[in-house]
């Protein structure tokens, strides 16, 4: 069988996933063709996984101080080239089409006529999954990104039939917790993340990002991206500061580490994400980055939830391979049961509100006009 796997790489967690997924996959005789869109080339790293993968530039979010400029999404990204790769993606040469909110393989199996699986954080957003904050256009851009025939969706809890549990990339490594508090914001100035964690000099912070330099600043030690490194450190700190991403957290909830996590401004995926973990007691919420919001977690940090993720990687990867079928429910089913959940940690007192509406959000596969009526490509 031959799988053409589309990967969204505007950020790290995606490309975890389909590493986790690549391992998989290498217990069943099917052939994986990878494609990454959202980042240059040059920009991605610790690839070897996926080998001669393809590229496409895609389509990728603007982010500015913590925040998604939509307008900014809109012009900065080259529509004419993204149909160009639409329309010349040969998908007749696979047996399936799988994406991971990928929007170049979920346009092309769609404009083809295929059945376009998508798996992936973002196919959880169903009526009854917690939604939080966006607006009209945030929100005609998270359903029509990459558009989907059967989603199968990832999350902390089973909010609907087609929702599985994390997929994780962990590698056998032995948990424990010393000093060290991990730091990783991406979408924020890296200089101000420092300054504000110089103001606790007797905790050692290690700040990861893209473009960052090994250097020291007096507490804090700046590193460059690295998948060993930052799963190294993920293994041993004693708490977790990051935005609102699904994959990090996730690996945060599986080693047992506390989290204060601050979701992107305007961003309805990590709002929504903030959101459900405030609800499950999953994770420390601040909605600004500042010392008030750092102080009172970093003071006394809550014990996290006591969770244990089943092999979901090695569960959708024979599936995928026997064809995507049976349906999904019995798998879903099987992989919930397997979850091991122990008693929800006491959300702190001292956690900031979410201060935005909650919002309905359905229909995350097919809906209007799709992004400028896209279907009618021809």
């Amino acid at each position: 069988m031959r799988i053409l796997y589309g990967v969204q790489a505007t950020g790290n967690g995606h490309i975890s996933r389909a590493r986790a997924m690549a391992e998989a996959f290498r217990e069943h005789s099917v052939e994986v063709t990878w494609l990454f869109s959202g980042r240059e080339r040059s920009q991605l790293f610790d690839m070897a996984p996926f080998g001669d993968f393809l590229h496409r530039r895609g389509l990728t979010f603007a982010t500015r101080a913590g925040s998604v400029r939509y307008w900014q999404t809109l012009l900065q990204n080259r529509l004419t080239q993204f149909l160009r790769d639409v329309r010349t993606l040969p998908v007749a040469d696979f047996d399936l089409v799988v994406t991971d909110f990928e929007p170049v393989t979920a346009w092309a199996g769609r404009r083809a006529g295929l059945q376009v699986i998508g798996i992936g954080h973002q196919y959880a957003f169903g009526p009854d999954t917690p939604v939080a904050g966006g607006h009209w256009l945030a929100r005609q851009i998270m359903r029509r990104f990459a558009p989907v025939e059967r989603p199968v969706g990832l999350h902390w809890h089973p909010y609907d039939s087609n929702v599985l549990p994390p997929i994780l990339d962990l590698p056998e490594r032995e948990v424990d917790a010393d000093d060290l508090v991990l730091v990783y914001l991406p979408f924020e100035d890296p200089a101000a993340v420092s300054a504000l964690l110089q103001q606790f000099p007797a905790i050692p912070f290690r700040l990861y990002g893209p473009g960052l330099t090994a250097a020291e600043r007096g507490n804090v030690s700046l590193r460059p991206t690295s998948v060993e490194d930052f799963k190294r450190d993920l293994a041993s700190c004693s708490g977790v500061i990051c935005n609102s991403g699904f994959e990090l957290i996730s690996e945060c909830l599986q080693w047992r580490k506390p989290v204060l996590t601050r979701p992107l401004a305007g961003q309805m995926e990590q709002l929504s994400n903030a959101l459900a973990l405030r609800e499950l007691g999953h994770a420390t919420v601040m909605q600004r980055l500042d010392r008030d919001s750092v102080e009172p977690w970093l003071r006394q940090r809550p014990a996290p939830p006591a969770l244990r993720y089943p092999d979901v990687a090695g569960a959708l990867a024979s599936w995928l391979a026997a064809g995507a079928r049976p349906e999904l429910g019995s798998l879903q089913q099987s992989l919930w049961r397997d979850t091991v959940r122990g008693s929800p940690a006491t959300p702190c007192p001292w956690a900031l509100p979410l201060r935005v509406p909650a919002a309905p959000f359905r229909d995350q596969q097919r809906s209007g006009q799709e992004l400028g009526n896209l279907a009618s490509m021809g």
